[in-house]
């Protein structure tokens, strides 16, 4: 557009754009410092008859919603223990939202029967067994979820709690538009009971592939790399590959000719891509039974080499000088929730259990997902 200088008008009207535009940039900046000071970091408070869980691993989807995967979850009007037995399902989720108008928001989700009683979310496929939900990763539409299958096993050693793993399965979440309770949830076999290394730990998409962790139950209890061709997602069982000790992929899951890409895993920990620092960062509790420690350690590429470990958090709940400190507690799943990441910090959740089940129905400071933000650069 050309203007005439001497326009008495048409300068007006420009001095009107120019107004109106520094009036937009300002209104645009004061929304952004809104929407910076908006206060993201989760929290999980009792309600919607939920009354504490654990694991608390997150999935980011496209629509901003992060998916909450829970384990073993108490339920009602508040904490029960009958004997030794805590009122509880054994996964439940959480869907949760940030923005302007609300802030943090989450809606906790226990499966409910045609009776309305309330059910696992993710329902055993096995006689005898239940479903402890780990990772996952969002694919074209669909929530994928690694599902460790779990049995009581009372003949199994101390650190294993009375606990035994059984296999692991792929749960496939569609319809995530609608109201949770009617999500459709469709399990495939993954790896069968008897491997003892089970892609659970964590999973990330990469590429073409979704790598998932697997913990050998063996040694030092390092971690092993397993692989999905996203287009082979619907067999996985069939398409799933594992990193030998030569560096190749080959197919299925041989544990003694896998690479440990770690040495001493865990159970439960996240991997997660730092743009930033372009390095994949793994957070976990230290491999060692009721540890006070959350470690990170750092990589160049999924397969590592991994570093050692850095300690970036201490747990107080397990530490003696702790004012709250309860020797019957133990804490445990500690992992990265980038989603939530602060420039120059990381946000990870760990969670506290007992071990008298019964201290669960008045202590009610432990078992949900704890927050902390830590340095990290």
């Amino acid at each position: 557009m050309m203007l005439a200088v001497g326009s008495t008008s048409r300068q007006g009207k420009l001095n009107g754009l120019v107004i109106a535009l520094l009036v937009l940039g300002w209104a645009a900046s004061l929304h952004a410092q809104r929407r910076s000071a908006t206060d993201c970091t989760p929290s999980f408070p009792f309600k919607d008859s939920w009354w504490g869980a654990d694991a608390a691993y997150s999935i980011p989807t496209p629509d901003g919603r992060s998916i909450w995967i829970f384990g073993d979850t108490l339920y009602g009007t508040g904490r029960v223990v009958e004997g030794n037995e805590p009122r509880m399902v054994r996964n439940s989720i959480g869907v949760s939202t940030c923005d302007d108008r609300s802030g943090w928001k989450i809606d906790y989700v226990i499966r409910r029967g045609d009776e309305g009683q309330l059910l696992d979310f993710f329902q055993a496929q096995h006689k005898d067994t239940w479903y402890w939900p780990l990772d996952g990763f969002f694919y074209k539409n669909n929530l994928w979820v690694a599902l460790l299958c779990m049995r009581n096993s009372p003949k199994t050693s101390a650190d294993a709690l009375g606990f035994e793993t059984c296999g692991t399965d792929l749960a496939r979440i569609s319809g995530l538009e609608n109201d949770p309770q009617q999500w459709s949830v469709k399990y495939f076999p993954l790896v069968p009971d008897g491997v003892r290394a089970y892609p659970s730990a964590t999973a990330v998409v990469e590429g073409e592939y979704a790598y998932i962790f697997a913990l050998l139950e063996a040694g030092s209890r390092p971690m092993l790399l397993t692989r999905i061709p996203l287009d082979g997602l619907d067999a996985p069982a069939e398409h799933l590959q594992y990193l030998a000790k030569s560096g190749a992929w080959k197919p299925g899951l041989t544990p003694a000719d896998a690479m440990h890409v770690m040495q001493r895993g865990n159970t439960e920990m996240t991997v997660r891509y730092h743009p930033g620092l372009k390095k994949w960062i793994a957070v976990l509790n230290y491999p060692k039974l009721f540890s006070d420690k959350i470690i990170a350690r750092t990589a160049p590429q999924l397969a590592g080499p991994w570093s050692k470990g850095k300690v970036i958090y201490r747990i107080p709940e397990m530490q003696k000088g702790w004012t709250g400190y309860d020797k019957d507690t133990i804490c445990y799943a500690g992992k990265e929730h980038p989603e939530f990441r602060r420039p120059g910090s990381m946000l990870i959740t760990y969670a506290c259990n007992t071990m008298a089940v019964r201290k669960l129905v008045g202590h009610l400071d432990i078992y949900f997902p704890k927050v902390v933000r830590v340095p990290f650069k």
